[in-house]
């Protein structure tokens, strides 16, 4: 029968899966167990009294049967409540729901299943994978298939390219976890949360400015967004809406540190004498405007005219000594203005928590409207999980998706464009072509890829919003490892999931990262600070904010100490030591702590943090900090993936840049 002809391909699919369910409803008869089915899906082996049931007992209640493929002459997997079907066993080798014997899916790659197929020897490549030739007598087949995709990319898409490898099954176990109440992704929302975030970012600029002459410190908001998320408690997956207390630490930091004047580290020595005396002009106008006591003001004014007499007398000396009088005046000054100043730094971070709390109703307000629209109602039965092991799976949603709206879509040189009413997101169709690939393996709701554009926009437009504004702002949130040191983190220690990545830069096709809801229908496993896995190896890079990266180390310390079963965690942090920030000392001094090296600046790279928009020849860029690589493993886990000084050698080679870097 011929692969273009989807009729006659689904009629052969419906006769195969009744087929499955006459052998399983005649095994489940009495006397059933003793008999063998007859006909083409009979195997040829008796290895028990009722081979479709020869299995782990987890795997049938799963679902899970063993038949024989009389055409490929090997046995395979069905799953008779999802109609999936796999060439090996479920629990022995997780593989993608691409390998599919029974050809249920229309999205079937079967130059892919022979990539994954049984036998293959484990990649031992030392540079970056490239893309597998299939053989020759697949190419034909190949072709026909890939007219018959459901996916808006009509063309051949390996799950091995040079920017990531999707074969590599997970290793992580976890208990099972209930389904998550969150509200499905769709554009209406997203565009709206885009457009409140956005007022949100001028209203702090404006507060700032008007209140304390300063503009907004770079990037605070995209800090305070992921210091507030460690502690709020709300529904929204962007907006803190429940935090206790409302006053963001992260937040009033940054603005103080910034008042009276933004200080950075000159250059010349005409430089630091400008900012010297603005930074002594700012602090006397400031302590007289504001409410402060006689002796601070006291303080500050002698200080001041000090300067302003030293100025006046010493017009060209030394640079250290510019940099040296303005430190003196910053260490006497900087307090008492801190005390004048922290009412209204407080009144500024509070009004911005309570303006983010309108705007997550307005958003929340218009999720049920359009759940009312479509006649969906939110359950509110907390379903009963029974606590047993499986292997790590994503995030599953419990509110049915509505119907999503037309989203276009084209492409652009490398670019691939969608658009949603007025809004415009773009990526790199290589990324996208990513997207899809995750979109297969993970989305079980669509796999006619119906509600597939609408869901990439919303993530696109989730990411962009989080990202900001301004040129480059965001830069650093998803910055990545280098290939080459993910190749090495899972050939040398068993890595197989990212704690901290993203549908747009993730290497493996297990990971966690910021939002489970738009991000579940591409492998998302959701929150790491809510993920709780009993055993696996891990690859840690967060995102530069100090209050989550404690949260990170407090987790894992956590998680460390309650399992028994091999646990590992490799985490990669700036080694900033002026002063040392709170992750680094807890790091360092930590029980679990198994080794710790030093990557030097300059000596190594990242992937870009824009890697999804950026050109390809600029997807690499240098460190300007070293990088302090931390081993976290309980015994068990040291057992398995101990830091040895070979291991630690091949990672080190592995961060030595390949190419040249940009």
């Amino acid at each position: 029968m011929s692969f273009n002809d989807p009729k006659g391909s689904s009629v052969e699919n419906m006769t195969r899966v009744k087929n499955h369910l006459q052998i399983e409803t005649n095994a489940s008869q009495p006397g059933g167990s003793n008999q063998m089915v007859e006909g083409p899906t009979s195997p040829p082996f008796t290895p028990g009294a009722n081979p479709a049931h020869d299995l782990p007992i987890e795997l049938l209640q799963a679902g899970w049967r063993r038949f024989w493929s009389e055409r490929e002459k090997r046995p395979y997997y069905f799953n008779k409540n999802t109609n999936q079907s796999l060439w090996e066993m479920p629990g022995a080798h997780l593989t993608s729901v691409l390998d599919d014997p029974l050809a249920i899916n229309e999205a079937i790659n079967e130059a892919i299943n022979e990539v994954s197929s049984p036998g293959r020897p484990e990649d031992k490549r030392l540079s970056r994978p490239s893309v597998d030739i299939p053989p020759v007598s697949l190419k034909r087949q190949q072709s026909s298939l890939d007219e018959g995709l459901a996916s808006p990319s009509k063309r051949s898409a390996f799950s091995l390219v040079p920017f990531w490898n999707f074969e590599i099954p997970t290793n992580v176990i976890i208990y099972e976890r209930p389904l998550s109440r969150i509200p499905c992704p769709h554009p209406e929302p997203e565009l709206l949360r885009a457009q409140l975030v956005v007022k949100l970012r001028h209203q702090y600029q404006e507060m700032c400015k008007t209140r304390e002459g300063i503009d907004a410190p770079t990037e605070s908001l995209n800090r305070w967004l992921l210091e507030r998320k460690v502690s709020d408690k709300g529904h929204d997956p962007m907006l803190p809406s429940n935090c206790t207390p409302e006053i963001s630490e992260s937040m009033y930091r940054e603005i103080i540190n910034d008042i009276p004047v933004k200080l950075i580290k000159p250059k010349y020595s005409g430089d630091s004498r400008r900012q010297l005396s603005k930074y002594a002009e700012a602090a006397k106008k400031m302590i007289e405007s504001r409410t402060a006591t006689a002796e601070s003001r006291k303080i500050v004014k002698w200080n001041c005219e000090d300067v302003f007499g030293w100025l006046r007398k010493c017009r060209n000396a030394p640079y250290d000594d510019y940099l040296e009088r303005l430190t003196h005046l910053k260490r006497h000054c900087q307090p008492h203005l801190n005390d004048a100043a922290k009412s209204s730094v407080e009144a500024i971070c509070s009004k911005i928590y309570h303006v983010s709390c309108e705007h997550v109703k307005k958003i929340h307000e218009k999720h049920c409207e359009i759940l009312k629209e479509h006649g969906i109602q939110v359950s509110q039965i907390n379903e009963e999980i029974r606590k047993r092991k499986v292997l790590c799976y994503p995030v599953q949603l419990a509110t049915p998706c509505p119907h999503l709206p037309a989203v276009e879509h084209g492409t652009e040189g490398e670019h691939t464009v969608l658009k949603f009413k007025s809004e415009a997101v773009k990526l790199n169709t290589i990324h996208f072509q990513k997207l899809e690939q995750l979109y297969k393996l993970h989305a079980h709701d669509d796999i006619n890829f119906i509600r597939f554009v609408p869901r990439v926009w919303c993530l696109l437009r989730r990411y962009q919003t989080l990202f900001g504004i301004h040129a480059n702002e965001g830069f650093g949130l998803q910055g990545a490892l280098p290939i080459p040191v993910f190749e090495c983190l899972h050939r040398v220690f068993g890595v197989s999931f990212e704690c901290f990545a993203s549908p747009l830069n993730c290497y493996y096709k297990q990971y966690c990262s910021a939002f489970e809801d738009t991000d579940s229908y591409f492998g998302s496993r959701g929150d790491i600070l809510k993920f709780h896995p009993i055993s696996g190896s891990f690859e840690a890079n967060p995102p530069f904010c100090e209050e989550l990266m404690t949260a990170m180390v407090d987790h894992f310390e956590s998680l460390l100490s309650e399992s028994k079963e091999p646990l590992s965690f490799i985490i990669f942090i700036p080694e900033w030591r002026d002063p040392p920030t709170e992750a680094v000392i807890r790091l360092e001094s930590s029980i679990f702590k198994r080794k710790q090296i030093v990557i030097p600046a300059f000596e190594h790279e990242y992937r870009h943090g824009f890697q999804h928009i950026c050109p390809s020849g600029e997807m690499n860029v240098k460190s300007g900090h070293g990088t302090l690589v931390v081993f976290l493993q309980n015994d068990e886990g040291f057992n398995k993936w101990g830091p040895n000084s070979e291991r630690l050698q091949e990672l080190v080679l592995a961060y030595i840049p390949k190419d040249p870097v940009r």
